[in-house]
């Protein structure tokens, strides 16, 4: 393995878990209101051209409501229903607040590694929920080593968020976006019961605080 992943001796994991947390209170994604437009790509097996495309607004006010429209569906209408089961995940993980955050009351964690993004320095570290819960994750994060905020997740829930998906695998990757640290991309494969494998990609294309004024 390149240098860059190979396993070092653990740093404090404590000090990093602690300083991830303060990172996501400060976050002002938790304490202001946004609006987000993504964009939604639905491809069946090995397909190069989607089969679906959704666009959906999804509108958050503190601390813990937020909510989606569709604004727009074009192609099969089992992509459009794959796309609202996950912004229903996605919604009812925020009502739970502090019970879907990676924090340590609901996650163990282990580190890994170190690994570069870039010239920027991570930490690779293993997350396993400390409970069934579809709304938790169990896989990997990849933490920024100067800021604390989370770049990368990936995994698979702890329970299954649907009986018609027989497994998922989710990556979500975080920037700066409207000022916020938000997910800016969104991709998942799912093995659907009856239909076989599909991949949904999901975009954020514009991001605004509802409460600034628009610019003129």
């Amino acid at each position: 393995m390149p240098s860059s992943t190979a396993e070092i001796e653990s740093p404090d994991l404590n000090l990093i878990v602690q300083r991830l947390e303060d990172a996501q209170h400060q976050d002002p994604a938790q304490s202001r209101p946004y609006e987000v437009t993504r964009e939604y790509k639905v491809f069946r097996g090995n397909d190069k051209q989607p089969t679906s495309e959704v666009m959906a607004q999804i509108n958050f006010v503190p601390p813990d409501m937020k909510t989606y429209k569709i604004t727009q569906a074009r192609g099969n209408s089992r992509g459009e229903k794959m796309v609202r089961e996950l912004l229903d995940r996605e919604t009812e993980s925020a009502k739970k607040g502090h019970g879907s955050e990676i924090r340590r009351t609901n996650y163990d964690f282990v580190f890994l590694r170190q690994e570069n993004f870039g010239v920027v320095p991570e930490y690779v570290l293993r997350i396993v929920p400390k409970r069934k819960d579809k709304s938790l994750l169990r896989g990997l994060i990849w933490v920024d080593a100067s800021t604390f905020r989370i770049r990368r997740i990936e995994g698979v829930p702890a329970k299954s968020p649907s009986f018609w998906i027989k497994g998922i695998h989710i990556t979500l990757q975080f920037a700066q976006l409207g000022g916020m640290w938000v997910p800016v991309s969104f991709d998942a494969i799912a093995t659907v019961r009856l239909l076989g494998q599909y991949t949904l990609t999901g975009l954020n294309i514009r991001a605004s605080d509802p409460l600034s004024p628009a610019p003129k």
